[in-house]
C-alpha cells in the first residue's frame, strides 16, 4: 500500500529531473562563479576572502530583487504556452525584458550610492579597503545578469531549460580562465588580485547574456518570440500584471537574501576569520541549495502548466512529487556536510602559507562547526524554496511575501542577532537564527500550499 502510494509521486521523478537538471546545472554555474572567486582569492589570504564576502553581500541584495522580480515572467509564459497563446507569451517577454532592464540600471545605481555604508558597519578596516574596488566592478555585472534572467525566464517557461544551462557553462569556463589570468597575473597580464576576480565576473556575465540570446534566436520554437522585440507599444495591463507578480516575488527573495547578508555583516563584527568561515559555509550551502532552487523553478513551470489546463488535482500531485524528490536530495547533502565538514573548508584556504597558518586553522575549525548547522537547515531551506516555487506557479505571491517577512525578520533575525553576540555563541548563534527562520518559512509555506490546492480542487468539483 505504501509503495503504491509513493509510486504516484516517484513516477514523476524522471520528468522532474529532465526539466530540473539543466536548471540546476545553470544555477550551479552562477554559484560556481562565486566558488571559483572564493577558492582563488582564498589563496591570497583570509582578509581577501572576507573582502569578497563583504563586497558580494551588497551585490546579493540587489541581485535578489532583480532575479526575484524576473521570476514573474515564468508562470505567465508557462500558463500562456499551455493555453496556446503566442501573443501573451511574446507580451510577457517584451514587458519583462523592459522592466528587468530598468530595474538592473536602478539597482546598479543603488549599489554605488550604498558603498559608504561599508565604512559605517563596524567591519575590519583592512577588509573594507579591499572590498570597495572589488564592488565597483562586480556591481556593473548586475546589469547583464538581470537582463539574462528575463530571457532565462522565457526559456524556462517554454520548458527549454537547457539553453540557460549551456550559456552558464560557457560563461563559467570564461570566468575560470579570466580569474586565473587576472587574479594571479598570468600570460603577461598584470596581477590584479580580487579586482581581477571582479573583472572576470563582469566579462563572463556579459558573455552569458549574449550566448543565451543567440541560442534562443536559433531555436525554432523560441525564435519567433524574439523577432521584432522592441520596447514600443508597451501595454499598461501587462506591465501592471508583471509588477503585481514580480514585486512580491522580489520581496520574497530579498527578505531571505537580506537575512543571509545580515549574517555576513554580523560575522564581520566578530572579526575577519569569523567572516571568512561564514563565507566558506555559506558558499558550500549555496551550491547544494541550487538543487532545491532548480526543483523550485521546475515546480513553478509544471504548476503553471497545470494551472493553464485547470487540472488542480494533477497540479497538487505533481508539486508534491517535486517536494518529495527535493527532500531526498536535501537529506543526502546533509549527510555529506556532516561527514566531510573538516575537509571541505580546506578547499578555500592555503594550508602552505605558514605566516597565516594560525588564522587558517581558526577559519577551518569555525567553518566545520557551521557546516553542522548548514547540514540541518538544508532540509528546511529546500522545502521552503520548492513550495515557494509552486505557489509562484499558482500566481499566489502576496501571502507568501508576508510569510517570508515574518519568518526571516520577525523570527529569524532576532535569534541571529541575540545568539550571534561575541559573549553568546558567535557564528554558531548566527546560523542557529538562520535555521529557525528557514524552518518557520518551510512550515508556513507548506500549510499555505495545502490550503490553496484543497480549496481549488473542491471548487473544481463543485463547478
Amino acid at each position: 500500500m505504501l509503495i503504491a502510494s509513493l509510486h504516484k509521486y516517484t513516477k514523476e521523478f524522471r520528468y522532474n529531473w529532465k526539466l530540473a537538471s539543466p536548471l540546476i546545472t545553470g544555477m550551479l554555474g552562477h554559484t560556481l562563479v562565486s566558488f571559483v572567486d572564493n577558492v582563488m582569492v582564498g589563496q591570497m589570504g583570509t582578509a581577501e576572502l572576507a573582502a569578497v564576502s563583504l563586497g558580494n553581500s551588497f551585490l546579493f541584495i540587489a541581485m535578489s530583487l532583480g532575479i526575484g522580480f524576473s521570476t514573474a515572467i515564468t508562470p505567465l509564459v508557462a500558463e500562456s504556452d499551455a493555453a496556446g497563446s503566442f501573443e501573451k507569451v511574446q507580451s510577457a517577454l517584451k514587458h519583462g525584458v523592459f522592466l528587468c532592464t530598468l530595474m538592473s540600471i536602478g539597482l546598479f545605481g543603488l549599489i554605488l550610492l550604498g558603498k559608504p555604508l561599508m565604512s559605517l558597519m563596524n567591519q575590519p578596516t583592512e577588509v573594507v579597503s579591499l572590498a570597495l574596488p572589488y564592488l565597483d566592478l562586480v556591481a556593473i555585472s548586475l546589469i547583464p545578469l538581470i537582463i539574462f534572467q528575463a530571457f532565462k525566464q522565457l526559456s524556462d517557461g517554454m520548458s527549454k531549460t537547457v539553453f540557460p544551462m549551456y550559456a552558464t557553462i560557457i560563461a563559467n569556463v570564461v570566468n575560470v580562465f579570466l580569474n586565473y589570468v587576472l587574479i594571479f597575473g598570468k600570460f603577461g597580464f598584470p596581477e590584479l588580485g580580487i579586482v581581477g576576480a571582479a573583472l572576470g565576473t563582469l566579462i563572463s556575465r556579459a558573455a552569458m547574456l549574449v550566448i543565451l540570446i543567440v541560442l534562443l534566436k536559433r531555436n525554432q520554437k523560441t525564435a519567433p518570440f524574439l523577432e521584432g522585440l522592441n520596447f514600443r507599444n508597451l501595454e499598461k495591463r501587462m506591465s501592471r500584471k508583471l509588477i503585481n507578480l514580480g514585486f512580491p516575488s522580489a520581496l520574497q527573495m530579498f527578505f531571505e537574501v537580506a537575512l543571509f547578508t545580515a549574517a555576513i555583516w554580523l560575522s564581520g563584527v566578530l572579526g575577519k576569520n569569523a567572516q571568512a568561515a561564514n563565507q566558506i559555509a555559506l558558499n558550500l550551502a549555496s551550491m547544494t541549495f541550487m538543487f532545491a532552487m532548480g526543483l523550485g523553478v521546475t515546480a513553478m513551470i509544471r504548476v503553471g502548466n497545470q494551472k493553464g489546463l485547470r487540472n488542480f488535482a494533477e497540479l497538487r500531485r505533481v508539486a508534491q512529487s517535486i517536494f518529495f524528490m527535493g527532500l531526498l536530495f536535501a537529506v543526502g547533502f546533509a549527510i555529506i556536510f556532516m561527514l566531510f565538514r573538516f575537509s571541505l573548508p580546506n578547499l578555500y584556504v592555503n594550508l602552505n602559507d605558514l605566516a597565516q597558518l594560525d588564522d587558517t586553522r581558526e577559519v577551518v575549525s569555525s567553518a566545520a562547526a557551521l557546516l553542522l548547522l548548514a547540514a540541518i537547515f538544508q532540509i528546511s531551506d529546500s522545502i521552503q524554496v520548492m513550495v515557494l516555487g509552486a505557489l509562484r506557479g499558482m500566481q499566489d505571491v502576496k501571502i507568501p511575501t508576508l510569510i517570508t517577512f515574518v519568518s526571516y525578520w520577525v523570527i529569524g533575525f532576532p535569534v541571529c542577532f541575540y545568539l550571534g553576540q561575541p559573549n553568546m555563541f558567535g557564528g554558531a548563534g548566527i546560523w542557529t537564527g538562520l535555521l529557525v527562520g528557514l524552518t518557520t518559512a518551510s512550515v508556513l509555506m507548506y500549510l499555505r500550499f495545502q490550503y490553496l490546492t484543497k480549496k481549488w480542487i473542491i471548487n473544481e468539483r463543485i463547478d
